[in-house]
């Protein structure tokens, strides 16, 4: 009898590992080679470093690599993976990313860090849900692609309104004093993982704390962009 181990998590039919987790027809769905803007993964017309609006206002890292935008059915499946503790889903949620990562790297040159790090959960937080989605999604990246993968690295130093219910003036003063690096990170190439980036309030917050320790550069890797 088929189970849900050996079978696509989006349509139920059969995929031959069961590490894979989502077939080929439904990765061809999610759009993974969607036009995008490699500074923000805002959807444009065509490839470009840099949109217009990221001309305007200068980033703080490389670029944002995201696997897909955060509609059906890779919304629901991350609503799964991060609230309803199927922690099963990390490596095939993880894989949607490295495949993006490897066609970016590939078309785009895109240079493979040396560190990666997830974006922490404060202490209560943690408790709370009982695992970091962020850290779940960093690990087998950094494993796969024989990078170091740093914990601890950032700590969140205070219990924050939950980013999701604000709006965007509301998430960057929020994550005002929030995260502290506590690593010496100097002269490393990393590689931030989240598992959404909407408005990019926590990755400037993140980032701004990497840049006080000198690190050489700065990527935010995501499972999916909000539009």
């Amino acid at each position: 009898m088929l189970t849900i181990k050996s079978a696509c998590w989006i349509c139920l039919l059969p995929v031959w590992h069961t590490s894979v987790g989502i077939c080929y027809w439904c990765e061809q769905k999610l759009r993974l080679d969607k036009p995008r803007c490699l500074n923000c993964a805002l959807p444009s017309e065509s490839v470009c470093n840099s949109c217009s609006q990221c001309q305007k206002t200068p980033s703080l890292w490389h670029g944002i690599l995201t696997a897909a935008d955060y509609l059906p059915p890779l919304s629901k499946l991350l609503h799964q993976f991060k609230f309803s503790s199927q922690t099963i889903l990390a490596p095939t949620l993880s894989r949607l990313i490295l495949l993006n990562y490897l066609r970016y790297r590939r078309d785009y040159q895109w240079p493979k860090p040396d560190c990666f790090l997830a974006v922490p959960l404060h202490p209560k937080r943690l408790r709370q849900r009982g695992f970091n989605q962020s850290e779940l999604l960093a690990q087998p990246l950094a494993r796969w692609l024989s990078c170091r993968y740093w914990p601890n690295a950032i700590r969140c130093t205070k219990v924050t309104v939950n980013q999701h219910t604000l709006d965007k003036a509301g998430r960057q003063s929020n994550l005002e004093q929030v995260y502290e690096a506590t690593a010496d990170l100097r002269g490393y190439h990393i590689a931030l993982v989240d598992d959404v980036v909407t408005t990019g309030a926590t990755a400037k917050a993140i980032a701004y704390q990497l840049q006080q320790r000198q690190v050489a550069s700065i990527q935010i890797w995501c499972l999916c962009r909000t539009l």
